[in-house]
This record gives C-alpha cells, structure tokens and sequence, in this order.
C-alpha cells in the first residue's frame, strides 16, 4: 500500500512539476512575441487545456472501440505547442527579436484551439452511440403451424380416398326405391340450446297434458326438417 501511494506520489509531483515548467516556457514565448499582460497568460492555459481534453476524448472513444483520429490530431497540435515553446526558450531562440513567423503563429493560435475545442465538445460520447434495436415479437415471423387432421363429424360418413388406379367403370345399376320400411336415418349431435330448447317443450307437453312428448311434435314446433326427429327423440 505505501509502494503504490509512493507511485503516486511520484506521479503528481512529476506531472506538477512538468506542468509548471511547460506553463512557464509558454508563457515567456507569448510575451515575446507581443501578447503582453493577460494574454501571455491565457496562452499556456489554453495550449494545457487542449492538450488535456484531447487526450481524454482519445482515450474515452479507444475504450468505445471507436476511432480516435480526431482527438489525435489535436493533441499531437497541442503537444507540438508545448514543446515548441519548451525548444524555443531553450536558448535556440532570441526571445528579444522574435521572428514574424512565430509571431503570426501565436497570434493565430487563438482560433485554432477554439475551433479544436469546439470540434472536441461536439464529437459523439460514448454514451450517445446508438445500439441495434432488437426485434419485437411483432417483428419475428410467426412459425407455420402444423396441419389438423381432419375430424369426422357425427351423422357424416368419411369419403374413401381416391386410387391412382380407378380400373374400369362400373356398370349401371338400378337404385331402390325407398320404402317405409328403411332404416332410419341416424341422430345427429344437436347445440346445448337447442338441447335445452327440446327439453323445455317436452316439459311444457308432460305438465299441460300429462304424457310424454311426441319427438315428431316437438321438432316440427322447433321448425327443424323431418330428418331431425331421431336427434330429437334422443334428448326426450
């Protein structure tokens, strides 16, 4: 724990001590090429800012896995700011007859730093990037559902399936004729109204005459066709 805090400590100190050295050269640069007063002030102030917010932004979009390219490019423009203040005051320099190339570029330097800032300030964060929305169940294309068998209903018989085959036709023969006598047709399966329907009548008949109810009465009053009598009769 002493070991890291130590680290630290030697981080700090360097950094201030860096900082201090860089503001001071910058400063001195300034004044010697006329930004006299305040101004020599400003323009250490507004190189470290830069130099700072660009690094950051650099770092924060290269955690975002997204390009740095801009922030980049201004730190190296703050960087060589700062470093050619530090060379220059070095003694390579005479600070009391400033050339009027090194004038123009700390006369300049102004607009630069604000349009990089400004470009710095505007740049996506990484909270902005939009994600890929996922698909709603809205979206997602329903599953084709498996076809139902086919149910016999009741009084219907199942058709056989057509042959590949039909073979030769088969000759005429002459259909009976219907008698009496034929079997009745069967119950067909009737809605629980008209199950309760039947019922009612058949109870209005037993309490007003005191017999059972005749299916064949009870189905022409309900209106249903004769074919309907032995449904009928299977609920009385």
């Amino acid at each position: 724990m002493r070991a890291h805090l130590a680290r630290v400590d030697a981080v700090i100190v360097q950094a201030v001590i860096a900082g201090a050295l860089s503001f001071s050269h910058l400063h001195d640069l300034a004044a010697a090429a006329g930004q006299d007063g305040w101004k020599a002030w400003a323009y250490p102030v507004s190189v470290d800012l830069l130099l700072v917010a660009a690094w950051r932004r650099m770092r924060q979009q290269q955690r975002a896995g997204q390009a740095a390219g801009g922030p980049r490019l201004w730190f190296l423009v703050a960087l060589a700011a700062s470093l050619g203040a530090n060379i220059a005051t070095a003694g390579l320099l005479d600070l009391d007859d400033v050339p009027d190339w090194l004038r123009v570029t700390v006369a300049g330097w102004p607009a630069v730093a604000f349009f990089g800032g400004t470009l710095l300030a505007h740049s996506p964060h990484t909270s902005e990037v939009r994600k890929v929305p996922e698909p709603s169940a809205a979206d997602v294309p329903a599953e084709p559902r498996p076809a139902q068998p086919a149910v016999d209903r009741p009084g219907r018989e199942a058709l056989p399936a057509p042959s590949a085959d039909p073979g030769p036709a088969p000759e005429p023969t002459a259909e009976p004729v219907a008698t009496p006598a034929a079997a009745s047709a069967p119950a067909v399966a009737l809605p629980p109204a008209l199950v309760d329907r039947v019922r009612a009548l058949a109870d209005e008949h037993r309490s007003t005459t005191g017999h059972p109810a005749d299916p064949d009465a009870v189905r022409a009053r309900l209106g249903l066709p004769p074919s309907m009598t032995a449904s009928v009769a299977a609920h009385l």
